[in-house]
Parts: C-alpha cells; structure tokens; sequence
C-alpha cells in the first residue's frame, strides 16, 4: 500500500500540473444554456479570446438543408469564399449538396471584444425570431444571445428585411494547443447520436484533447444537438472525414482451421512469438492503467461515454419524439424563472386532451380544442422563441387578457395552453359581408370595445413596466361564452422601458395593414398611442361591419377624413345610420351613443398621436356609452332582438 500511495501522489501531481498547463487550452462547453434567450452566460456568447493569434483559418461544419444546399447559398450565408468552401468539399463551385450532407466551411476567426467569431449577415424572414434563427437556420453555429448581444439596438423586437448582425462560433488554438502540434480548432455541429470520440476521431483527433478544448471530462461527456463541439486537429479536415461510414457488413461464418504443413511451420511459429509479444504489451499497460485509475480514481465509477441526450429546437426525427418527451421536463426546467405559476404538460397530457390532435377538436391555424381537468383549454403550437411572452403573460393577470395556463416542449415544438373562448375571434363576427348570420347587437359591440379598452389600459398604465400589444385587431381579440372580450397574441408585444419619454424611435416596421398608425410606418415612432390608432380602426369595423381596407375609398385617403365627412353632413343622424352595420337596423341604438362612438373613433384616428386620447380616458368614455346604450336597450326592450351564436 505504501507503494501506491507513493505512486499515487507521484501521478497525481502529475495529473494536476498538466491540468494547470492545459486551462487556457479549454472553452466552456455551451451546453443547455442556449436554450432560454434571457440566459446570458459567457458560454452562450461565444469562445474566449484566449488563443495565441488573434485571428486565424478555421473551419466550421453545415448540414445541407433547403434553401442552403448549394455551394453558392452556404458560402453566402456562412460567409465564406465559395473557391475554398468548393475546393475543400472537393465538388466544383456549381455543386449541389444531398440533403443533410455535412459539409465543411472555411472562414476567417477572429477576435471582437472578450469572444472570438466568423462575421455574418442575414435577412430576416417572416415570423424568424432570434431562437429560430441560431438553431434552425445557422443550425446552432450561433445563438439566440449572441445575436442580441451583437444587434444592440432600441427595440429587442425584429422585423422582416431587417439585416442582422450574426456572430458564428468558432476559436483559434491557445499556445498550449499549438506547442501540441493543434493548428486548428474545427467547430462541429453536433446532431443525435454524436460523441465526444465519434467525432473525434471522424475528424482524426485525439478524444483527450477534444475533452479538454471543450472544458468536458471523462466524467461527464455529454453533448446536446444544436451546439457547437470544438475539434483540434493538426491538419485541416478533409471531404473524406464528412462521408457516413457505410453500414457494418453482414457478419460470415469463420473460415476453416488451417493444416499446418512443413512449408508453413516457421511461419506459424514466427506469428506465435508476435502474438505472445502484444499480448505482453497489452497486459503490461492495461496493468499500469489499472493502477493509475485506481490510485486517482477509485472513489469514483467510470461511466460509458452515453449517447447525448435530445433536446433540440427543432426535431428532425420522428423516431426520436419519444426521447425528446421524456426529456422535456429538463428542458423547461431553463424557463422556470419565467414561468414560475405557469404548469407545465407531458405531450401525452395535450394528445389526451385533443383526442391525439384529432381534426374535431381543431380551431384554426395551429390551434385545438383540447378538455383538461375538467374543463375547455385552446393549445396552439408555436414554432421559435416563446419566453417573451410567456414572461409577460406570467406577469400580468387581467379579465381582459387570455390567460396563459400552462405549456408543454415536445418534438422540437412549444404548445401553449391558453383559457378558451368559447365563441371564437371577434373576426368571426362584426364583418357583415362574412359572417353566417352571427350578428352583434349594438350594446354587445360597445361591452366588447369597453373589454379591449380596459385590457389595453392595464398594459399601457398598470403593468411594470408598461407595455405595448402593438397588434391589435379583430383577430387578436377573443370573445368568451359571455359574449366579453379577452386581449390575445401578445407574441409582438413590447415594453416602454428605456424609452426617451412618451416615444421611442425604430426602424423596424411591423404589424398587420391598415391597423398601423401614420407615425410609425413613416417614422418608426413608437408609443402607447400606437394601440390607441388601432383601437380606433378596431372600433370602426365594429360600427361600420366592414373590414378596414374596404373602408379606403382611394388609395392614401386617411380613415379621419371618412368620419369627418360623415359627420359634417346636413341630414346628421340619418348619415350615421347608413354608416353604421346593417345588421344592426333593428336595434339601432340612440343618436347621442353613436355621435359619442364615432366622435372616440375619430379622435383615436388623429394623425397626431399627442392628439389622440389615452386609454383611460377611451375606457371611461365606452362607460358612459355602455350606460346609455344599455338604458336605450331596456326602454326598447319589445323590440329588441338580442342575437347569439349557438355551440
């Protein structure tokens, strides 16, 4: 014993100098940190600059996925010249690549502030958010945090034709790594079923080095789809290293024992002594290892390198859907700061809950009736990152905002579970041309704008800090079994802190048409009354029964100037009541009401925002309106015909 604890100490200190000398060597696996946007550890922003050289050849890999498929496209959106990109791939500059083909990209590496990066630019597309674009399109070579921290600007929101900044993740050789031989750091994209020394030694590396490059151990080997493993190798990877091994042979029956003959006695006998010498080899260094491993490590049990576990942004595979359920727990446990009341579902739960997603129970778009504990739940699927709104709608708790009960990660896709609104989207009601005999009375409109009013007051004055819905229209305002309004979509919707005063500028122009208000499609200004301008349109379908772009009656011509013109007629009333929704004639409300209610629509139409009204004081307004109009009602009430929707 005394003897090993003497060896013991000998290589242990051996262990530990060597360790020392190879700490500069490592980078911080990013691991699970990409999966929450609002993280922002050092990890998930990049590689530190602690190489040798400042800047450096490296190379990264790319999946071939459509449109990205070609030479020509990948070395565009990678940034890296299609000669080389050609040339190392060795296919000519014309090439197409199969489908998830990996494929090998040179670029340049090089240092920007405390992380070293490859520079690239993209086009935002509709619906792409940060999340979607680092582990989707760049397929996880960059992060949701990184491209944030990169594009700095007013607004955290983007918008589509906006050019980003995207920073890829790659690293130069530190000088420990260099001494060793290493010239390059190769940034691989892991995918399902990848390890440490699979990868390893695809690419002709040593598993030890690659453990220690990446901050990883024996111990704890794990990695994750969608993330970025640093290779050192000595030499650049070639096209060979990017070929699938094919599939093992079918295994064949053992050839027959040889007879051996006097013409091949010395030969057998030579092959003998080389067997007996490697035999001796090998237990001599397999004993030697059993004592290290024993000395340092014998308190601890080694575990086989396991296949990573799945927890991707987006799953390419059906066969793994029930892995990724199982692990779906772990993955939001990354949100559970944001989600602290907010339940979370197993995917079986949901797929109970719908009748497994059955067409009966769909709604629209990607979203479905589903029944749980007891009750009518509306579960959307939802593609990207969802943590701002999930944040916000933890936060805010109101009668007229949905109410976000729970959420689920399955498949590579976020299900969100709201309260249901039994009688569907106000769109599906006010449009008199449209609908199929389900008509608002007029005291049912006024409830409902009086319930989007409040809704939008408690964003604009009573959240902390406030907030903009900034889509607001008839889509995104839900009509419960009682005929009252709930504020839906709060996926655009923005705080006002930082802003410089009651506006804050943007060059980000996005939202639905014919909803936007002057200042911002001209001058990107952005505030509460960016709400209010859509309310005011809002309002004016509901009166009217017409949809917005039928209210233009030449191109440009401002909604205000309508109502101004209606209003300044001679015959007064009688020109309301043509302008008013048909479907109301029997139930046309008192003549003060509607001149209150188209005089708040014009006023919330102002081309000067200042000018417009806030919400407050819509909200109180639509009060006074519900009052009189609900008097009206009950005087009038024999010939008042009350209108619903059967379910």
């Amino acid at each position: 014993m005394g003897f090993i604890s003497a060896f013991s100490l000998f290589f242990l200190s051996i262990f530990l100098a060597f360790c020392c000398l190879l700490i500069h060597a490592q980078q911080p696996y990013v691991a699970k940190a990409t999966t929450n946007c609002t993280n922002t550890a050092d990890s998930a922003l990049g590689y530190s600059c602690n190489g040798l050289n400042t800047s450096c050849q490296t190379y990264l890999t790319f999946r071939s996925q459509p449109p990205y498929t070609n030479v020509t496209s990948i070395s565009t959106l990678l940034n890296s010249d299609p000669s080389q990109l050609s040339a190392i791939n060795s296919v000519s500059e014309t090439a197409t690549f199969d489908t998830n083909k990996l494929v090998i990209v040179p670029v340049n590496c090089s240092c920007s502030g405390d992380y070293y990066q490859a520079n690239t630019s993209y086009v935002v597309q509709a619906k792409d958010a940060p999340f979607f674009i680092a582990n989707n399109t760049f397929q996880g070579l960059s992060t949701c945090q990184a491209i944030n921290d990169q594009n700095r600007r007013q607004t955290v929101d983007i918008f589509p034709n906006e050019i980003l900044h995207i920073p890829l993740r790659c690293a130069c050789p530190t000088k420990n790594q260099t001494d060793a031989g290493i010239k390059y750091l190769l940034s691989y994209l892991v995918t399902w079923g990848d390890t440490v020394s699979a990868v390893s030694v695809k690419f002709g590396g040593n598993t030890g080095r690659s453990l220690e490059a990446n901050g990883l151990s024996e111990q704890t080997p794990t990695i994750y789809p969608f993330t970025t493993l640093l290779i050192p190798l000595e030499n650049p990877p070639t096209s060979n290293q990017t070929i699938s091994p094919p599939p093992p042979p079918a295994s064949s029956p053992p050839p027959p024992p040889s007879t051996d003959t006097p013409n091949n006695g010395s030969s057998s006998k030579k092959w003998v002594y080389v067997l007996v010498g490697v035999l001796a080899g090998i237990v001599f260094t397999l004993g030697l290892v059993t004592i290290i491993f024993y000395a340092l490590f014998r308190r601890s049990k080694r575990k086989p390198e396991p296949i990573i576990v799945s927890e991707s942004f987006e799953a390419q595979e059906k066969s793994l859907n029930k892995k990724l359920d199982e692990e779906s727990q772990d993955f939001l446990d990354s949100i559970s700061s944001i989600a602290q009341s907010i339940k979370v579902y197993k995917f079986k739960e949901l797929e109970a809950a719908t009748d497994n997603f059955s067409p009966s129970c769909w709604i629209k778009g990607s979203v479905y009736r589903g029944y749980i504990s007891g009750d009518y739940a509306a579960i959307k699927k939802v593609n990207g990152d969802v943590s701002k709104e999930i944040e916000l709608l933890n936060k805010v708790n109101h009668f007229n905002l949905i109410r976000l009960s729970g959420v689920c990660f399955s498949g590579g896709h976020w299900y969100l579970v709201y309260e249901y609104a039994a009688n569907g989207a106000l769109s599906d009601w006010i449009y008199y041309s449209n609908n199929e005999g389900n008509f608002l009375s007029w005291t049912q409109r006024v409830q409902i704008a009086l319930d989007v009013a409040t809704g939008l007051n408690y964003l604009h004055s009573f959240t902390s800090p406030p907030h903009i819905h900034k889509d607001i229209k008839s889509s995104n305002v839900l009509i419960d079994s009682d005929f009252r309004a709930k504020i839906a979509n709060l996926a655009m919707a923005r705080s006002t802190e930082g802003q410089d005063g009651e506006f804050a500028l943007t060059r980000h122009i996005v939202g639905t048409k014919g909803y936007m208000a002057p200042e911002y499609l001209e001058n990107g200004l952005v505030s509460t009354k960016l709400d209010v301008y859509a309310f005011g349109i809002l309002m004016l379908e509901m009166v009217t029964g017409k949809e917005v772009a039928a209210l233009y009656t030449e191109e440009n011509l401002n909604l205000s100037d309508i109502l101004n013109d209606v209003l300044s007629k001679e015959d007064g009333q009688q020109s309301l009541k043509q302008f008013v929704d048909p479907s109301m004639e029997e139930n046309f409300p008192s003549e003060i009401s509607l001149f209150m209610m188209v005089r708040m629509i014009d006023s919330c139409l102002n081309k000067n925002p200042a000018d417009r009204p806030a919400m407050d004081e819509i909200s109180q307004s639509l009060s006074r309106i519900l009052t009189d109009s609900l008097s009206w009602e009950s005087s009038n009430a024999s010939g008042y015909q009350r209108f619903s929707r059967n379910f």
